[in-house]
């Protein structure tokens, strides 16, 4: 737009002096309406003065402060938008490093999440193979165990018939019953009534104190060697006359000695006691010299005295055997025993003496106890345990 040419005029008061710098005027950038330009010899004053003339330049002023602001906008945009740049640039870069960092870390951990992958496969293929084995130990583990009870309770069944020995069968029955309840399984439980039925049989079975009559045949035994024969070359003392006995035992005070005789009578019974002392003592050795005995067995009083070590061994013998027939519950043989040892004390030994005797009422306490007991067997617990191992 060409600048309107400065004229001075001087009827104009508010015209500017001449020589006087305009004041400069910012052109518009692009103003839609150009004012027509002024008549030739119109003056500058009446143009300024038309209505539309100031509205031209009002306009002017206004486009020309408006493209001012709207660069100085355009110039601070321009400037945030390079300083956004930037910073979006800077940030572009770290999340570029950080997306690389992302992308190393995921790719370690993608090998190292295989590698846990792959453990773990085996560690399941290890588990399996260790739960295969467990079920195939177990399962041996339970045969194992079925078989030792079988054979335990066989042989506590042939210990029971054979030798009675019920404390041993109740031992074994309950170690099996013990070793059943280790396992928890109730397929175990028909076994287990079984053994309890046993149990409870052999519970109810009366008591042989085979122990206590062992201990009175081991003190026979040991009293044998001391027992006096009838063929003994020692003969037995005569015993005191039956009133000395007695006063003796009652406790009887003695009687009061003799009151004192003349010297006469002192010496003539000082000479009657020595011969009564010396005649006494005579007698004494004659009846010494011969005794006479009544012997059912003459055959006894002949036995050598060097025979008596090997009788009274066949006696101890004798009753060793009824020992060994009572703890093997072997009633026949237990009595069998006992009547020859009686028969061989009676025979050879003097049941007078009063050793003898207690040794034979010993005897005849043990021989009155009573060994003939029904033992039952142990079938029920056999079976059950036979049937389960033949079970598929």
């Amino acid at each position: 737009m060409n600048e309107l040419p400065t004229v001075s005029h001087p009827a104009d008061p508010g015209a500017p002096a001449s020589g006087a710098a305009s004041p400069p005027v910012a052109p518009p950038v692009a103003p839609p309406v150009s004012p027509p330009p002024p008549a030739a010899g119109t003056p500058l004053g009446t143009v300024l003065k038309r209505p539309l003339t100031i509205a031209v330049i009002t306009l002017a002023v206004l486009l020309a402060a408006q493209s001012i602001s709207t660069n100085r906008q355009i110039r601070h945009l321009r400037e945030e938008m390079a300083r956004r740049l930037q910073t979006s640039d800077a940030t572009t870069t770290q999340a570029s490093q950080l997306v690389r960092a992302t992308q190393d870390a995921t790719r370690e951990l993608q090998v190292k999440v295989g590698v846990l992958e792959g453990r773990q496969q085996e560690a399941q293929a290890q588990q399996l193979a260790l739960e295969q084995l467990y079920n195939d130990m177990s399962k041996n583990r339970d045969e194992w165990a079925l078989a030792e009870i079988e054979q335990v309770l066989s042989t506590a069944s042939q210990q029971l018939q054979l030798a009675g020995n019920v404390p041993g069968a109740l031992i074994a029955l309950q170690n099996a019953d013990r070793s059943l309840s280790r396992s928890d399984k109730p397929q175990f439980i028909t076994i287990r009534r079984a053994i309890a039925r046993d149990t409870e049989k052999l519970k109810a079975l009366p008591s042989v104190d085979s122990v206590g009559l062992a201990v009175r045949l081991d003190n026979v035994i040991a009293q044998v060697d001391a027992l006096p024969m009838l063929a003994d070359a020692t003969p037995t003392l005569p015993a005191a006359p039956a009133r000395k006995a007695a006063a003796r035992r009652k406790g009887a005070p003695e009687p009061a000695p003799a009151p004192a005789e003349p010297a006469a009578d002192t010496w003539l019974g000082r000479v009657e006691g020595a011969w009564s002392s010396w005649t006494g003592e005579m007698w004494t050795d004659v009846r010494q010299l011969l005794r006479v005995r009544t012997v059912e067995h003459p055959e006894a009083m002949m036995l050598a005295p060097e025979h008596a070590y090997f009788l009274r061994e066949n006696l101890k013998l004798r009753l060793l055997n009824a020992r060994m027939a009572l703890l093997s519950r072997n009633e026949a043989a237990f009595r069998a025993d006992l009547l020859a040892a009686q028969e061989q004390l009676v025979r050879y030994f003097d049941t007078r003496a009063s050793q003898t005797q207690r040794v034979q009422a010993l005897l005849r306490q043990v021989q009155g106890s009573n060994l003939a007991i029904e033992m039952p067997t142990l079938a029920d617990s056999l079976n059950a345990v036979r049937n389960y191992k033949a079970k598929p």
